[in-house]
């Protein structure tokens, strides 16, 4: 529940404030660790992160669709992907050269610099980024008071939520998958599984931006998110027929090749289904419907391994084969979601659920 109590303080104080104290939860959980010595003392520092990344999550998104207007929003969920990306490379990184000294101070390093990444980050947030004037959700007609019971009538919304859990499984289920697949499943050698993630990650950290601005020349967001799951169909349909090669160089090269239509997929799907819910919920609910709408990346982070380990205990291919029809059933139904949420945003009700 929290994301949408997160939603619903955002709609009432609007989303800079709530990021800044997400960023310095984060912060003081870090610096948490730095005191554990027990059981009690190590529950409370992931506790106050784990909220910390919580009301983060719930709330950036709304601070990004505040800060662009409908026609830049694209590119500026483009270049967050990028940057998250960038980071999240950098950081793995870092983080492994200092586990590999294996020295307790290195560690100690590791989570202090943490903790003061979120300080500067929020420091940036509160002296770079300026806060727009919100009116009251009442003050203007169409803007709902309640937003949680807007929402929960709001099908057509709902059903985004769903259909985004799809796609996300296809995100989720490089990392949890990848290693699992590629060296027990295939044979191949264990650094292979490095080079391919770092392969997908740099490719999403230096195009998306560009990758975005074409495809939407072309098509409309939920086509973009649709052509991102045609491309994690063929993304699962090429990783399962890479038991029929042999062992060696030309399988990790048919892989990375393969790898490629991941990052193409996440880089058609990330900025235009973050711009599709933005522009789908009312703006004096927004908070609210961008919080409930992280939903959808958490019940994919939920059942991904579940549903791999699953699958991948019957028939190593499996998993690649049914997640590749989940996402293009997520394909087929986002083209028509997308004019109902354009019916619903134009001025119609929700129907009640």
């Amino acid at each position: 529940m929290l994301p949408l109590l997160v939603g619903r303080v955002v709609d009432r104080v609007g989303p800079r404030p709530v990021v800044i104290a997400g960023q310095l939860l984060q912060a003081g959980g870090f610096l948490l660790y730095l005191a554990v010595d027990g059981p009690a003392s190590l529950f409370a520092a992931a506790l106050v992160e784990a909220a910390g990344l919580r009301v983060y999550w719930s709330s950036v998104f709304a601070l990004i669709a505040e800060q662009a207007d409908d026609r830049a929003r694209d590119q500026w969920f483009a270049r967050t992907a990028m940057i998250r990306a960038a980071g999240t490379g950098a950081g793995t990184v870092l983080a492994g050269v200092l586990l590999g000294l294996a020295s307790r101070n290195a560690y100690r390093g590791m989570i202090l610099a943490n903790a003061l990444s979120f300080v500067l980050a929020a420091g940036a947030v509160t002296f770079f980024v300026r806060s727009r004037p919100r009116p009251a959700a009442g003050d203007v007609p169409g803007k709902p008071a309640d937003g949680v019971r807007h929402l929960l009538r709001n099908r057509a919304y709902l059903l985004l939520i769903a259909v985004n859990v799809l796609f996300n499984i296809c995100t989720v289920l490089l990392a949890v998958a990848t290693p699992v697949y590629v060296v027990r499943g295939l044979d191949a050698p264990g650094w292979a599984v490095g080079a391919l993630l770092t392969l997908t990650t740099a490719v999403v950290a230096t195009s998306t931006a560009a990758v975005t601005r074409r495809i939407r020349r072309r098509t409309s967001r939920g086509g973009a998110m649709a052509w991102g799951g045609v491309a994690w169909a063929g993304w699962c349909g090429g990783v399962a027929l890479a038991v029929l090669l042999p062992h060696g160089p030309v399988l990790v090269g048919y892989l990375a090749m393969v790898m490629l239509l991941w990052a193409a997929a996440e880089m058609l799907h990330g900025p235009a289904s973050n711009s599709l819910s933005a522009d789908a919920a009312p703006e004096g609910a927004r908070g609210t419907y961008l919080a409930a709408f992280q939903y959808s990346f958490a019940t994919a982070d939920m059942v991904t391994p579940g549903l791999f380990g699953l699958l991948y205990g019957v028939e190593r291919v499996l998993p690649w084969v049914v997640v590749g029809l989940l996402a293009l059933v997520a394909s087929v139904a986002i083209r028509p979601l997308e004019r109902r949420l354009a019916g619903v945003s134009a001025g119609a009700e929700p129907a009640a659920a």
